[in-house]
């Protein structure tokens, strides 16, 4: 049966804001480096206080929107799923999605009274990358986000596993789930983040429950999640949860499992400046290849030169131009 849209995602919407800083600098601010930390709004306003000095940038952004943007200007039909304000960072984010011609629950009108939730994005020389994240009104995620005729309506569901640190938003995500599979939709799932794993690890597996079609995850997030230092024990004891996945390494490549094969698939030398987004990234385009029908090696090569070229720029996304030249490095 043909599906309206390629990919529903479900995730947190947040605005970004990316600040370059030396290791001295971020040592200085009391926050545990390259992991994603939660933050009430008192503290996000103390470190945007101390941060007012370096030179920043803003833009809409949240890991599940990063992965669907990616995926509907490689060409594939998406629909987003989140909460933002009605604020000035609800304008940003919402004008982001329309910008890109992604469907949403959104709209001018049916945005609550509050706070949009906001990252800080510490960036430092080894192009590591340091977030504090205050979830602000996405942290009332509900079943009220949802358009379940669209989820019905598309191939695969994807949800951002940031969501498995609030309650309510993991009951929903379950529960989109269970939608997903009665209506022939493929079900997906990040791990997000080692810290998220570590501390929330019994809501993804209550999200995953008996299993999702694919896993997207680095190679710390599987070890976290498996609970081993072996890579190689991980990559096997992720089977149980997942039919197929893709596990980014790094500058060592990805390693997939399609569902019988796995396959280590290399990826270019790039001159690395921000690693934001370059697990975002590499998800959106690696789900527009399985779209088109391509294999997980071939989905993974354009994964790969997708991430490989969001990482050589701030900002956590590609834009229309740079896709176009990675559509051509992947085709020639």
């Amino acid at each position: 049966m043909n599906k309206h849209y390629d990919i529903y995602g479900m995730g947190n919407a947040l605005v970004d804001t990316e600040f370059k800083l030396d290791n001295a600098e971020l040592a200085k601010l009391g926050i545990e480096k390259g992991v994603m930390t939660l933050v009430d709004h008192a503290r996000l306003n103390e470190l945007t206080e101390k941060l007012k000095h370096v030179q920043c940038n803003r833009t809409s952004g949240g890991s599940a929107a990063n992965t669907i943007i990616t995926s509907q200007l490689f060409g594939n039909k998406t629909f987003y799923s989140c909460k933002v304000a009605n604020d000035t960072a609800g304008d940003l984010f919402l004008a982001g999605l329309l910008e890109q011609g992604v469907a949403t629950n959104l709209t001018q009108d049916n945005r609550e009274d509050g706070v949009t939730g906001e990252c800080l994005v510490k960036i430092t020389p080894d192009s590591d990358r340091t977030m504090c994240t205050h979830l602000g009104i996405t942290n009332t995620y509900s079943d009220k986000e949802m358009n379940v005729d669209a989820l019905k309506n598309s191939r695969y569901l994807y949800i951002e596993g940031y969501l498995s640190a609030q309650p309510i938003a993991t009951q929903v995500a379950i529960q989109a789930k269970k939608t997903a599979e009665a209506h022939g939709v493929k079900t997906s799932i990040t791990l997000s983040d080692p810290t998220i794993v570590n501390y929330f690890k019994d809501n993804f597996l209550a999200m995953i429950g008996t299993g999702v079609h694919l896993i997207f995850c680095n190679d710390h997030e599987a070890k976290m999640f498996c609970q081993t230092d072996d890579l190689e024990i991980a990559k096997e004891s992720l089977k149980k949860y997942t039919q197929t996945y893709a596990i980014t390494m790094g500058s060592h490549g990805v390693c997939v499992f399609d569902g019988n094969e796995t396959a280590i698939i290399p990826c270019e030398k790039v001159n690395v400046i921000n690693t934001v987004g370059a697990g975002d990234v590499f998800a959106g385009a690696f789900l527009y290849a399985l779209s088109q029908g391509y294999n997980y090696t071939k989905a993974a090569k354009l994964a790969n030169l997708a991430a490989g070229q969001v990482v050589t720029k701030l900002g956590p996304r590609l834009d229309a131009d740079e896709v176009a030249l990675v559509i051509k490095k992947f085709n020639g």
